[in-house]
């Protein structure tokens, strides 16, 4: 593990170029040809690493498949590492966030979630190529380019690719700036809750009038009750919209609500809470669409069972590695909804996803990218 460090250390330089070319070639998930450029970008960086194939995304950039040649001369099955090339900056962006090292970090739109992710694995294979150390299984890198946005048309490859796979690294940035592992992620899902109540002039005809928001206020505060903190359940009307005009008692009103789970069964539980919502005024219709989008990565003892094979490459570096449940999803949801062992975060060190401060701390990245190398020895 020092050779590579080493190794590593010595070629910080060109570690951060590469970071640098990811972050100044701008791909936001809803401009295909941008993140198309992105994605030729490391198509070109990898060619001589291994064999690129390049995979449909309808309307979306194509996705990235690479399949790394490593030292050893037999395998034994695969891992995946998986990862995204889209962030949520618009084209432009560099001009009022442009990409810079300073206060000892590197700083610039999609560094931390997740560019730099993606260059931690292409040098961990270039590290163990070059320092010439083995690995027992094939390591098949991922690369999609419509996660920011739900991952519509990259799904099944993932959970296709997953199946084939005794394992899944998760290159999405650690949590906090002493660098956790996510063991576990929540589940997400959103349903849109729908009223159609009778209009009426609010002046000529009130009692007439059945009030599309006035029931969907009421349906809101039970919605808010599904929440269960102790269970880590969340429930957000986020987005509220209804009526025409003051003087009209409305006729449609919807409610966009977010939904967290720590447990599937827990999803399971709230969508038959949100099914079950009947009107308080029999005048009114409830319409509800929607369900989960992400199943939750739960800590299983399997994901436990990886995280401890990277605690001990870590503690090889002379690293205390840490590990925590957080709300966000990430594709590493959909590879451990279908029972596959996912071990999440082990991309960068820094903060601020989707915030104007997005940065990465410059003196991890050599250890974060032994940390990588080191497990695709071990596992």
């Amino acid at each position: 593990m020092h050779r590579i460090l080493a190794y590593l250390r010595e070629r910080q330089g060109e570690i951060h170029a590469f970071i640098r070319r990811l972050v100044e070639c701008e791909s936001p998930s809803d401009d295909a040809a941008a993140t198309g450029r992105c994605v030729d970008l490391v198509a070109s960086e990898t060619a001589d690493l291994g064999s690129i194939k390049r995979l449909p995304g309808g309307r979306f950039a194509s996705h990235l498949r690479i399949e790394f040649q490593l030292p050893g001369e037999k395998k034994t099955g695969q891992i995946l590492a998986l990862g995204h090339l889209d962030t949520v900056w618009p084209v432009g962006t560099l001009a009022v966030m442009p990409y810079r090292e300073e206060s000892g970090r590197i700083w610039g739109p999609g560094v931390f979630d997740m560019k730099a992710g993606v260059a931690f694995c292409i040098w961990a294979v270039r590290a163990l190529r070059d320092v010439n150390l083995p690995a027992k299984r094939r390591l098949v890198l991922q690369l999609n380019t419509d996660e920011e946005v739900g991952s519509e048309s990259s799904r099944a490859f993932t959970e296709e690719e997953a199946r084939k796979s005794h394992a899944v690294l998760v290159l999405e940035p650690a949590h906090g700036l002493d660098g956790k592992l996510k063991t576990g992620r929540k589940g997400v899902g959103a349903f849109t809750v729908s009223v159609f109540g009778k209009p009426a002039h609010a002046g000529l005809d009130f009692e007439s009038g059945a009030s599309a928001v006035v029931e969907l206020a009421r349906q809101i505060e039970r919605i808010a009750g599904f929440t269960d903190l102790k269970r880590g359940i969340t429930v957000n009307p986020g987005v509220i919209s209804g009526g025409t005009r003051a003087n009209v008692i409305a006729a449609e009103a919807r409610a966009v609500c977010d939904f967290r789970v720590v447990r599937r069964r827990d999803a399971e539980a709230v969508e038959r809470k949100f099914r079950s919502l009947k009107p308080f005024d029999p005048r009114c219709r409830v319409v509800v669409e929607g369900g989960l989008n992400r199943p939750p990565l739960e800590r299983t003892r399997a994901v436990l069972a990886l995280y401890q094979r990277a605690r001990a490459v870590a503690r090889e570096l002379g690293i205390q590695l840490g590990e925590t449940v957080v709300g966000g999803g990430s594709d590493g949801n959909f590879t451990a909804g279908i029972g596959v062992p996912t071990l999440d975060g082990l991309g960068a060190v820094g903060e601020g996803a989707h915030a104007a401060h997005e940065s990465i701390l410059t003196d991890r990245i050599p250890e974060r990218i032994a940390l990588l190398a080191g497990l695709l020895r071990v596992l």
